[in-house]
């Protein structure tokens, strides 16, 4: 009984009030809430609002510029020279010198390389020796012609005194007449000796390699001590060339176009080429010819195209990408505006104008920079803009209308 009766007392409910919280209790109660509300707004800013407001964007196009051209056909191709030379020798011969190097700029008639001249030299002593010698021979013939024609004249007038027999005087004259055709034979052996010395001239000149015109040195075939020949006499140890050299005035571009498409393309047709080494540098360029035949084996005719600037950056065999372009009907004049075509939802109306949100930055800190734009036109979803935006810059497609200027964003397509 006496445990019941205390379980009883026990379930009493009990009447005195609680002792209030303490003021230390509240100031440390207060401090943890706004702790919890400091950490919830940085993981918010870290989690959430930094990411940024997601959009969409797209690029702005150049258009216009003069051009008003549009791209009827893309191909690609490579660099070539029209004028490119493996120079040789004429002669077969050793390499005593070479003069150049890859990469060297020459000029029309510049030595490149010499070979040892001694064959040529000694061809050219005998030459020299047998002009002289022929020379000699002429200068003996005219003076023994001096003597026969003074003693014809002689005998001449004693004939005609009776004073010598006319046998003599025609003897004298038959001996003038063989001088003279001696003289005569003597005279051309010695202009073929000074002929023979001339050629070995040029032989001794064969033996001295020169460029063929102005160009760059792209490669260098042989070395001092080395036989080279024009004819690739002696096998694979003979060097049929001293070097290459390239006219890089004379560079273009020829590209393959398949069967189907080369209705589209026309000579003088304006062409736009792209290095794949330089892919941002635009070259403007024009269609040469079209190479009037067919590949059977892979269905494309050659076009050639003529690049309008020069650059050292061009250089042959480098890979490039062309767009035959054809102009606009409605801007054949020539009076089409400057500008660049976006997406018509890039533009937005604001504050009675229309402005566009270009993306500055890139990744986390990419940012909404406003712009106001002029634009004109609108068709196929495009819109031509005239002042505001530069070519290659990228604008946010449909931006939100609570979007200003400086607000971070996050691109999630383009």
């Amino acid at each position: 009984m006496n445990t019941k009766a205390d379980l009883l007392r026990e379930l009493r409910i009990d009447r005195q009030p609680t002792p209030p919280p303490s003021r230390r209790g509240l100031w440390i109660g207060l401090a943890v809430a706004v702790a919890v509300l400091l950490l919830a707004g940085l993981a918010w800013a870290l989690l959430g609002g930094e990411r940024g407001v997601e959009v969409r964007t797209a690029t702005a196009v150049a258009t216009g510029g003069g051009s008003g051209a549009t791209s009827v056909l893309d191909a690609s191709g490579y660099v070539v020279a029209r004028r490119m030379a493996t120079v040789s020798a004429k002669i077969t011969g050793r390499v005593r010198e070479v003069l150049i190097e890859e990469g060297m700029a020459v000029e029309e008639g510049q030595i490149m390389a010499t070979l040892d001249p001694v064959d040529a030299d000694a061809q050219h002593d005998l030459a020299q020796a047998q002009l002289g010698a022929a020379r000699s021979q002429a200068e003996s013939v005219r003076a023994q012609l001096v003597e026969a024609e003074a003693q014809s004249r002689r005998l001449e007038t004693l004939v005609q005194q009776q004073l010598v027999s006319r046998a003599q005087y025609e003897q004298a004259v038959a001996q003038r007449d063989s001088l003279r055709a001696q003289l005569a034979t003597a005279q051309r052996n010695a202009q073929v000796a000074g002929e023979q010395l001339r050629i070995s001239d040029i032989g001794v000149d064969n033996t001295v390699v020169r460029a063929p015109f102005a160009g760059v040195v792209i490669a260098k075939a042989a070395q001092p001590g080395e036989i080279i020949s024009p004819l690739s006499a002696g096998g694979g140890f003979t060097r049929t060339g001293i070097g290459t050299i390239v006219d890089m005035d004379s560079l273009e571009v020829e590209v393959d176009v398949g069967e189907a498409y080369i209705g589209r393309v026309q000579p003088e047709m304006p062409v736009e080429a792209t290095l794949n080494a330089y892919p941002d540098w635009k070259i403007p360029a024009e269609v040469i010819a079209i190479i009037p035949t067919a590949d059977r084996g892979k269905a494309t005719v050659k076009v050639r195209v003529a690049l309008k600037e020069k650059d050292p950056r061009i250089v042959p065999d480098m890979g490039v990408t062309v767009s035959f372009l054809e102009r606009a009907p409605e801007q054949a004049d020539g009076d089409a505006p400057r500008g660049v075509r976006v997406p018509a939802a890039a533009v937005a109306a604001r504050d009675g104008g229309d402005i566009v949100f270009v993306v500055a930055g890139s990744g986390d800190d990419a940012v909404a920079e406003r712009r106001s734009v002029s634009a004109i036109g609108a068709g196929d979803g495009q819109r031509t803009l005239v002042s505001g935006l530069a070519p290659g810059e990228t604008v946010v497609l449909d931006p939100p209308a609570g979007l200003a200027d400086g607000d971070r964003i996050r691109v999630t397509a383009e």
